[in-house]
């Protein structure tokens, strides 16, 4: 990726102590980009993952470059960590941008969409089409689109249209030479981005049936061939594909809301305009147009991005409905533990958690028995209370129904509810409208904190006492995700751990500030310190001249005063192995301050969103799971919880299969130099191919 001049410069030096964050990001981006590259994926999958390429990218832009833009127009000339300006990063984002989106394009069209066909999956424009394939869309576009289209014109009375964010829209000029008007014409959300076609005989390779080869058109090429229905007294004279990217980071001032959920309500409708920091057209859109757009949105040249082929490519998610199983990724179906098989009696669960920890790798591990947990603590009449965290519950969620079951069989449920997930605002606000009225106690966390943290708390009478069981994790209370994410929780009823995760949530619910956990770590609490301590530890081991190492699995890592820790760590000779998926601003293998560390990254089938943070301990090895990168946000700014691990075989599976399976990986894994670059961990020895994920995969399959 092309870097400024001061920063390349400066990289793998002892005086660039940080690797750029935004560049880093997109540099996860190009991994991402990598899986649709990979010919050894299957073919719908690699269509799957140049739409989370563009999805990822459209999230980019309207957060992070929307901040430095902010930045840049009120003067800001502060410099981030690695020592640029926010003028400075917005060159260089656009110039590594451009760069990835012709890879990303220049594999659409010439490799991935050429291969569908050769499998009867046609993505046609409208031009390809033939007469009979034409009549048909045509009458489809004449009953079921034009209906919704509503043209508005821009002149001295029509004021420029107001476009909502990521909406797909046409560029219409309209009249006679010297007599040229502008139009906008929206394509409707509400219908779908790729419109069904008959295929011809022709299309239907040898060896398929009709059944198994489908065919679509763009909506917008097939609006844009129909304009003339449109417009019926006028000239079309040129019609060009434009989508705009608007700010969607809005900060919520808490303590002047009077009520927050209205707040946030209002902000979500506020996202759909917010300031437009991107403009993609098609490369050949004339200048005028160009101009037209640029002037009326406020933006500049450099704020424009030029695209060949279609805009917007996360529409290929349609894609993988497709029944083509021989095109996709063998269906893993997640098992369920030996402790959990085979529950026949009531309170069966919770006598196991009493006898052990029992430990779940989803999707390896099914997520029914993370339902299975509130489910029966709803319907178990010994279950007094039930205390929930929901960040991304996702819809129709068989947690969220449990849970306003349990309140209609006379429980106390407390459910705290975080309304700021981004992107997730408006799913959180409609399930916690639903709790309220099932009548459970809905709270929105701590005032100027974001609650990340994943944790359900079940309090139940047995005999005399009342004991504790909960369910800790590093993922989201959400069955979708949980079959495409890589997670680990913990069901447990260890008194250390329970107790901790009650006084969390009297911290969350009430007034109840706790300034020291048993068991926990908690941000903004103690983690920061708590993890500094035990880095601490490892370099005082070293000091000593005793083993001393560390591995931490998270999805970021760019906090610089972590950072600077670990450097201390490595020059003190601690081994230090991260595992990092995403934005990670560590500089490894550098004498004199990271000569210890290794930076890999694991991007693959499954999002990788397990942290994992491992110190050795002269061999009495202390594990910590939980909800929290290494990032500011996370230590400083979120209550976020890090859970150890007691259980003495989790420990050893953790220790010695777990965290192993990522450091041997030579399929998935891609090693970070200190120059910034990424190479893939290969091994020229065939017998010694390591893919983690089809590891954690079979041995799943095998049980």
């Amino acid at each position: 990726m092309t870097r400024t001049r001061r920063s390349a410069s400066q990289r793998g030096t002892p005086t660039a102590r940080l690797f750029n964050r935004e560049q880093s990001w997109i540099e996860f981006n190009v991994r991402v980009l990598g899986e649709a590259l990979d010919p050894q994926n299957p073919l719908l999958e690699r269509a799957k993952f140049l739409a989370i390429c563009s999805t990822n990218m459209d999230e980019f832009f309207m957060i992070r470059v929307a901040g430095l833009r902010e930045q840049r127009r009120v003067g800001v000339q502060t410099t981030s960590p690695d020592g640029l300006t926010p003028s400075e990063q917005l060159r260089a984002i656009r110039t590594a941008v451009q760069s990835q989106l012709a890879v990303q394009r220049e594999c659409w069209l010439s490799d991935v969409n050429p291969a569908l066909r050769a499998q009867g999956i046609w993505v046609l424009d409208y031009h390809e089409l033939s007469d009979s394939q034409r009549a048909s869309v045509d009458a489809y576009y004449t009953n079921q689109i034009q209906p919704v289209l509503t043209p508005l014109a821009f002149d001295a009375s029509h004021p420029f249209p107001l476009i909502s964010n990521l909406s797909l829209n046409l560029a219409v000029v309209i009249g006679s030479e010297g007599d040229e008007r502008f139009v906008r014409v929206k394509v409707p959300g509400v219908l779908p981005r790729l419109i069904p076609v008959m295929l011809d005989d022709a299309q239907i390779p040898a060896g398929l049936t009709r059944g198994q080869c489908v065919g679509w058109v763009w909506i917008e090429q097939l609006i844009a061939a129909n304009l003339h229905n449109l417009f019926p007294a006028e000239n079309v004279l040129a019609v060009h594909a434009f989508r705009i990217t608007r700010n969607a980071d809005f900060e919520i001032e808490e303590d002047e809301a009077d009520d927050l959920l209205a707040t946030i309500e209002e902000n979500i409708r506020q996202r759909r305009f917010g300031t437009v920091v991107r403009i993609a057209v098609q490369h050949n859109m004339p200048a005028s147009l160009r101009s037209l757009l640029l002037n009326n949105l406020d933006l500049d040249s450099d704020d424009l991005y030029e695209i060949r082929g279609q805009l917007g490519l996360s529409a290929l998610m349609a894609l993988l409905k497709i029944d083509r199983p021989e095109l996709k990724d063998v269906p893993l179906a997640g098992r369920i533990p030996l402790p959990l098989r085979d529950m026949q009696v009531p309170g069966q669960l919770w006598s196991t958690l009493r006898q052990r920890d029992v430990l779940l790798h989803h999707p390896y591990d099914a997520f029914q028995p993370v339902i299975d947990f509130i489910e029966s603590a709803a319907s178990d009449p010994d279950v007094l209370a039930i205390k929930q965290t929901l960040y991304r519950v996702g819809s129709n969620s068989p947690i969220v129904h449990a849970l306003m079951r349990a309140r209609d069989l006379d429980k106390q449920v407390t459910v705290l509810v975080e309304l700021k997930a981004r992107f997730d605002e408006e799913n959180n606000i409609t399930w916690a409208r639903a709790l309220e009225r099932a009548g459970v106690h809905v709270v929105y966390g701590v005032p100027n904190l974001k609650t990340h943290a994943k944790m359900a708390l079940v309090i139940r009478r047995e005999d005399t006492v009342l004991r504790r069981y909960v369910h800790v994790g590093t993922g989201n209370y959400n069955a979708g995700t949980a079959r495409v994410y890589t997670d680990l929780g913990l069901m447990t009823s260890d008194a250390a751990i329970t107790a901790d995760v009650a006084n969390v949530f009297n911290f969350l619910t009430g007034y109840a500030k706790h300034s020291d956990f048993q068991a926990l770590l908690v941000a903004p609490v103690n983690m920061r310190q708590r993890l500094v301590a035990l880095i601490d530890r490892e370099i005082a081991h070293a000091q000593a001249g005793q083993p001393a190492q560390i591995i931490f699995k998270a999805n970021s890592f760019v906090d610089p005063a972590l950072t600077e820790h670990l450097y201390r760590a490595s020059n003190a000779g601690v081994s230090i192995d991260l595992i990092i998926r995403g934005m990670c601003c560590v500089i490894p293998g550098v004498p004199g301050m990271s000569a210890n560390i290794r930076v890999r990254s694991i991007v693959g089938r499954f999002l990788e969103h397990s942290r994992v943070y491992w110190f050795n301990n002269l061999g009495d090895t202390q594990i910590y799971v939980g909800s929290a990168d290494l990032m500011e946000r996370n230590l400083d700014r979120r209550v976020e919880t890090l859970f150890p691990i007691h259980d003495p075989d989790i420990r050893h599976w953790i220790g010695r299969h777990f965290l192993p399976a990522y450091l041997g990986d030579t399929q998935r894994a891609r090693l970070l130099t200190y120059d910034g670059k990424w190479q893939r961990a290969v091994t020229a020895d065939a017998s010694q191919q390591h893919d983690c994920q089809h590891y954690f995969a079979s041995v799943a399959t095998m049980e």
